[in-house]
């Protein structure tokens, strides 16, 4: 009987099987075609062009803002360097009647022969140069300050001493700078000077007097120039100032508006 029970099973096995459960219903969305069109590209390109632009333009910028840094740092590193880039170049061109302090203007023995002959008539015997001195103080220095020469006489080529005597006054120590200029303005390529106390602190005690040296001579070249051959009287001219700690560098400098400090006026 058993096996009259399992035959069928066995025989129709699909009719007895559980049937699957029903799945329940999909909701298909139908989505709308997109269709490209002419007006739709051209909106693509004019946003991809508009994109492209605004990425150059704060390219632009951001180089024109790496410039002007750059610029604004030059110009500060210049704003540092500018005063003694300014000694130097006056000293080495004798720019504004600065006399020069170019030591291979000296370096060469045969510039340091005094020229007794006119180098452009044998015959003519030079004449010699009048170089006179002038030392003055500003108001905020109690010093006096007077050369010990007042005027020494000398040939194109031979060199020459003097002195100038600063004497501290005041009942405590202070620290001066000095500036000069030549007079005229034309003979001060030919003015040099091999040892000079200019643009350098000069620290006096209290009550001390100190003797400050000028060793120099002028270019027997100045004969060869027509605009200097015939000048016959040099004056040079000492300045001396109070010294002030420059806030930006910390060097010390004239404690005055050096912009309005006249250097040489071409007068004689």
């Amino acid at each position: 009987m058993l096996n009259n029970m399992i035959r069928p099973v066995l025989r129709y096995p699909s009719m007895f099987r559980t049937p699957p459960l029903p799945l329940k219903p999909m909701r298909l969305v139908r989505q709308p075609a997109r269709f490209v069109t002419n007006e739709s590209k051209k909106v693509w390109k004019a946003d991809a062009q508009d994109t492209m632009v605004d990425d150059q333009r704060r390219l632009r910028n951001k180089s024109a803002a790496m410039y002007a840094a750059a610029g604004l740092i030059t110009a500060l590193g210049l704003t540092y360097a500018a005063v003694p880039l300014y000694r130097a170049f006056c000293a080495a061109t004798g720019y504004s009647g600065t006399p020069m302090t170019d030591a291979s203007r000296f370096s060469e023995p045969s510039r340091l022969v005094p020229s007794y002959n006119d180098p452009l008539n044998e015959a003519r015997a030079t004449e010699r140069v009048r170089v006179s001195f002038i030392a003055s103080t500003s108001d905020r220095i109690p010093w006096s300050f007077t050369p010990e020469q007042r005027e020494i006489f000398v040939l194109p080529g031979e060199t020459a001493l003097t002195f100038f005597k600063a004497h501290n006054r005041t009942d405590h120590d202070i620290i001066g700078i000095a500036t000069y200029n030549v007079v005229p303005d034309r003979i001060a390529p030919y003015f040099n000077k091999i040892e000079c106390f200019c643009f350098e602190e000069q620290k006096i005690r209290a009550g001390e007097e100190i003797d400050l040296p000028v060793f120099f001579f002028l270019d027997k070249e100045m004969l060869e120039d027509k605009e200097t051959r015939n000048v016959k009287d040099v004056i040079l001219a000492y300045t001396f100032f109070s010294a002030r700690r420059n806030p930006v560098n910390g060097q010390l400098e004239p404690d005055t508006d050096l912009s309005r400090y006249t250097v040489g006026k071409d007068s004689l």
